[in-house]
């Protein structure tokens, strides 16, 4: 406890000493951020196409980080270990587990990592601080030319801020020893705005293992914008040790063995670090506009599981310790022209996307309470991709436009087995994907959307080299409204459809996916924000989807943890004379766990409650309960064999789930200056 403390007072003395030294160039202004939702009208590619300000997301009472996915509607966003590990993402019937089908991007740097070392598409978002997050914009359905890889089933773009209105210090403390800290403010710099946060964070939860978690995370950002040109450079940081409660099967809570919150291996856990630097620049001129993002960043996973307990080694147990160490450089280059000939406007973009992963040490291991029993897989990959896409919008009349673009990948896989070295070997692989959109109106400040286009997702490079498809194509079709009929009433209505050449199944005995069958999904997906007055905001949010298998026959075509009912809902109230309150529900229906759909899980209703009183824009006091009314639902669920001590060698079928959060109360203390 005492270091705990002291880690938070060096943490404050720093960002104390840093504003003292820069508030004489203090010049603040005042910034007005609000949701631009409405200039979508016009502009936007498809219906489940959409723009999240922060107004919509900052009085959210988050359990955790990767909560702030579910802005995007029909994001479901759980956890089934410790709270270090990536979060498993459901959209649309895909089971994301840790973000394959899923891209996300930070400022323009995408954070899902290929062939790595515990799930294809790995995409961990606890490097965020979700009060430096400015905006969000998101898609679903693979119809946007510029976002390639790990993108079928949607994408979010986060945004963070490159000026804050007010400096601010915030201190949250809650039940089962949770801290958390953050500061942040922005001063004018030279010509430009420098921005400097961080975030420190420890917690050990409501487990019979505590989770002993503790967080690090900075963001350091300069910014300047001229007339028609602009650039900003960002570095970021981010530190975390944990252990974890994983899944745990039934039985054992139900012979009394553990608890719900019990844990089989209390050695599990892991560690994670990133560091990042991106530079992104514009040049607006009468050629066009131009955009240019280049990064590079450092990641290092460490991560021990055990999901089948003493299933393939009754002696040392099944703990696997998954590693991943990578470098990853890259950079986009994007200009967009337009041409106008006799009333018909033409918009071009013309985009070029390079990234290069250098993954010095990809590798699992069999050990017992994080001790090496015996290596399992150890390989070097190097892995580099290029994408080149080209889009054209068409205003062929004042209510119609034209969307038709092509997009083509390249990758480049090389695999140096360095335990056996029977697999090394080296392919390369490229896709061509078209897309096409039809848009009707605006007609009573509403519009009608028709869309087609393909994606893909590739593969772990570990398997490629062995044979597995490198590139796997995905196939959708949408047809969607978005209304603006009422002035405080915006709704968007989508039906879609998504087929994919190969669906990536979890693995629970390896804790990691693996190339399954063909699969076909489609949907109805209805979204609604009203905001009759300007303090008071009201969603809704449905989502109903149907997820088979193709080409397997009738009898076990269902595919596993498909989410086929997701519902979210909310009332927020951020009054001018300082009161302001959000009450959340989101709800998840039954899910298959297996095949044949002999099994379920059942479905999960979680409450979230958030109010507070905020004094001059000077003071800000809030209160969060977190599952209010203390669900015992699972946050996720599975179904497979494993075996506890005394059983019989062959294990046993049964369920394993990870239950959700209890009800916790967090209580905030936020300084602005």
């Amino acid at each position: 406890m005492q270091g705990r403390l002291a880690r938070q007072g060096w943490f404050l003395i720093f960002l104390g000493c840093f504003h003292c030294a820069v508030a004489d160039r203090l010049v603040l202004d005042t910034v007005e951020v609000v949701s631009r939702s409405d200039a979508l009208l016009g502009e936007a590619r498809s219906a489940s196409q959409g723009f999240v300000g922060r107004d919509r997301f900052q009085l959210r009472p988050l359990l955790r980080i990767g909560e702030l996915a579910e802005v995007v509607p029909g994001m479901i966003a759980t956890q089934h270990s410790g709270a270090g590990k990536a979060n498993q993402y459901f959209l649309r019937g895909f089971n994301l587990d840790h973000g394959t089908d899923f891209a996300a991007f930070l400022d323009g740097v995408p954070l899902n990592l290929p062939s790595h070392g515990h799930g294809q598409g790995y995409l961990d978002l606890n490097p965020l601080i979700p009060e430096l997050i400015d905006y969000i914009e998101y898609g679903k359905g693979p119809y946007y030319a510029d976002v390639g890889d790990f993108a079928s089933a949607g994408y979010a773009r986060f945004h963070t801020a490159s000026r804050l209105e007010k400096g601010f210090l915030k201190q949250t403390f809650g039940q089962d020893k949770y801290y958390r800290t953050v500061a942040a403010d922005s001063y004018d710099l030279g010509r430009g705005t420098v921005l400097v946060g961080g975030e420190l964070a420890f917690y050990d939860g409501p487990w019979a293992s505590p989770m002993d978690m503790q967080r690090y995370k900075g963001l350091l950002k300069y910014s300047w914008e001229g007339d028609n040109r602009g650039f900003n450079i960002g570095f970021n940081a981010y530190h975390n040790d944990w252990s974890a409660t994983d899944q745990i099967p039934e039985r054992a809570v139900k012979q009394g063995l553990i608890s719900r919150l019990g844990t089989i291996d209390p050695s599990d856990g892991g560690e994670a670090h990133r560091f990042g630097l991106t530079f992104n620049g514009w040049n607006d001129s009468a050629w066009g506009q131009t955009r240019l993002t280049l990064y590079s960043y450092y990641s290092d996973l460490r991560l021990y599981s055990n999901f089948t307990f003493f299933l393939e080694d009754p002696v040392h147990g099944d703990q696997i310790f998954q590693k991943d160490r990578r470098f990853v450089v890259g950079g986009n280059l994007d200009h967009h022209w337009h041409w106008t000939f006799d009333g018909i406007d033409a918009g071009f973009r013309l985009g070029t996307q390079i990234r290069h992963d250098f993954i010095p040490k990809v590798a699992l291991y069999r050990t017992q309470r994080r001790n090496i029993v015996a290596p399992v897989a150890v390989d070097q990959v190097n892995q580099t991709s290029v994408g080149i896409y080209l889009e054209n919008i068409t205003r062929w009349h004042p209510k119609i436009r034209t969307m038709a673009a092509v997009r083509g990948d390249i990758y480049f896989f090389e695999v140096k087995d360095r335990l056996h070295g029977r697999h090394s070997d080296e392919r390369a692989d490229a896709l061509v994907n078209p897309k096409f959109g039809l848009i009707l109106g605006p007609w009573y400040d509403s519009e009608l959307y028709f869309n087609y286009g393909f994606g893909f997702h590739s593969n772990d490079a570990r398997g490629v080299v062995t044979g597995a498809d490198p590139l796997v194509r995905s196939r959708g079709l949408e047809v969607g409204f978005r209304t603006y009929w009422l002035p405080e009433l915006s709704t968007t209505l989508a039906l879609w459809q998504l087929r994919l050449d190969s669906e990536l199944v979890f693995v629970g005995d390896a804790g990691t996916t693996e190339p399954s069958g063909k699969s076909r999904r489609s949907g109805i997906e209805l979204s609604n924000r009203y905001r009759p007055f300007d303090w008071l905001t009201l969603d809704f949010d449905l989502a109903l989807t149907r997820a088979r298998f193709e080409d397997v026959g009738n009898s076990a075509d269902q595919i596993p943890n498909s989410v086929g009912r997701v519902i979210a809902g909310g009332i927020t109230i951020d009054h001018p004379g300082g009161g302001f309150a959000a009450i959340r529900v989101r709800h998840f229906g039954a899910v298959p766990l297996n095949e044949a759909g002999t099994v379920e899980a059942g479905g999960t209703t979680i409450v979230n409650l958030g109010l507070g009183w905020r004094w001059r824009d000077r003071l800000r006091l809030s209160l969060d309960i977190l599952n209010l009314t203390d669900s015992k639902d699972f946050d996720i669920a599975y179904y497979y064999a494993s075996r506890l001590p005394g059983e019989p060698a062959g294990g046993v079928e049964d369920f394993h789930f990870h239950p959700v959060v209890p009800r916790q109360f967090r209580g905030t203390v936020q300084l602005f200056f």
